[in-house]
């Protein structure tokens, strides 16, 4: 009982794990990878608070792991991967315009952990962290197709968007698990698409995450449909 009761604790770390080593293979040059390894944390970051509730594990010690662990994967990666592939030509100002990235991410956890109401059924306020590093790893692994100026606009934009007091759509009614869905599953689908011919040695945990990933989707969209096929 405790193991199964930890299993979303192990799905977090995951998710904390893949921020650890996205900065680890920016740091080394290789992108790409970097990119890669935080939409892996996304697909995680997806399905450990829906594990918790599916085990009655839900507990305040996973909730603050979890912002923990989004802190790093959607904050603090990112931030270095944006800084490596394009800010480093700023020099010292470059750094400290990419620290802001994590920042802003770290405030609206903040904010949202001590909010009464949490996010309502039908939107967030201010662009969740994960949607946020997601966006940022997207533009970095299609970057050779888009120019500075728009990464530049787009950082900041989601910068202050985070902390803004806009509401999002959070697409919680769309028959699949959370907001990350549609985004994670496109892009596990092309992956292999991506690389191919590439000469970067292609990180392995995708071959795992994402046809895992994938089944989850499905087992989720099943059960959906089936308890709507109840209720009628």
């Amino acid at each position: 009982m405790r193991i199964t009761k930890s299993i979303p604790n192990m799905f977090t770390l995951g998710n904390l794990y893949c921020g650890f080593l996205s900065i680890g293979f920016a740091a080394n040059g290789e992108f790409n990878n970097a990119a890669i390894l935080i939409l892996i944390g996304m697909m995680l970051d997806s399905m450990d608070g829906r594990l918790a509730r599916m085990l009655k594990a839900d507990s305040s010690l996973g909730k603050e792991l979890d912002s923990l662990a989004d802190i790093v994967t959607f904050g603090v990666a990112p931030s270095f991967l944006v800084y490596y592939t394009y800010f480093f030509q700023f020099g010292l100002l470059g750094f400290i315009v990419a620290g802001l990235f994590p920042l802003f991410g770290a405030y609206r956890l903040a904010r949202f952990n001590i909010s009464s109401t949490k996010s309502s059924l039908h939107y967030f306020i201010g662009v969740p962290i994960t949607a946020a590093g997601g966006i940022l790893a997207l533009l970095t692994l299609f970057g050779n197709y888009i120019p500075n100026i728009i990464i530049s606009v787009v950082f900041t934009a989601l910068c202050f968007l985070m902390v803004s007091r806009i509401r999002i759509p959070s697409l919680k009614e769309v028959p699949l698990p959370k907001y990350g869905t549609i985004v994670t599953l496109f892009i596990g689908c092309l992956l292999y698409v991506i690389y191919k011919g590439t000469y970067i040695k292609f990180p392995y945990l995708i071959y795992i995450a994402a046809p895992l990933y994938i089944a989850y989707l499905a087992y989720r969209f099943m059960k959906g449909k089936n308890k709507r096929d109840d209720l009628d």
